[in-house]
């Protein structure tokens, strides 16, 4: 920071803020998750396998935010655990497609119903039309920090 220059007012500054409500989502999820033997991670693999069978190791990399290392150390560990299965042999070029087993679904569908009651405790005090635009605030966060900018015409 240069001299002359404020620094970042963090009772006001949306990153510090969405930081602090990203770390107390953390924490809450934690909490919830631990005693089932789950990190958030091993949820969110889970969870994107229900909805999206067949992903590979990069893709569920990619949708929970770990490297493709970190998520085949993980796709091993729930292969042994018996919650997912992997092929062999990859059916088209070197993609393994994961796909949940019955026990894998079980176990997810009571992670789901403790991950629900912690969101519905963060936006207890939110109404439907605050929880809309939050949503759509959010979006276009993500949006602005991901996408490429419009070229200027």
């Amino acid at each position: 920071m240069s001299q002359g220059e404020p620094g970042i007012e963090l009772d006001t500054s949306v990153g510090y803020m969405l930081k602090a409500a990203a770390s107390a989502l953390h924490s809450a999820l934690e909490a919830v998750l631990s005693p089932l033997g789950m990190t958030i991670t091993h949820y969110s693999c889970l969870e994107l396998l229900a909805q999206r069978p067949g992903l590979s190791n990069s893709e569920l990399a990619r949708g929970t935010f770990v490297t493709r290392q970190s998520m085949n150390v993980l796709l091993k560990a729930l292969e042994r655990e018996g919650l997912v299965i992997r092929p062999a042999r990859a059916p088209v070029g070197r993609v393994l497609p994961t796909e949940l087993t019955a026990r894998g679904r079980r176990q997810l569908e009571v992670a789901s119903a403790a991950v629900r009651r912690v969101e519905r405790d963060m936006l207890a005090n939110l109404d439907a039309n605050e929880q809309d635009q939050m949503r759509r605030l959010l979006t276009t966060c993500i949006a602005s920090l991901t996408e490429p900018p419009a070229s200027a015409t």
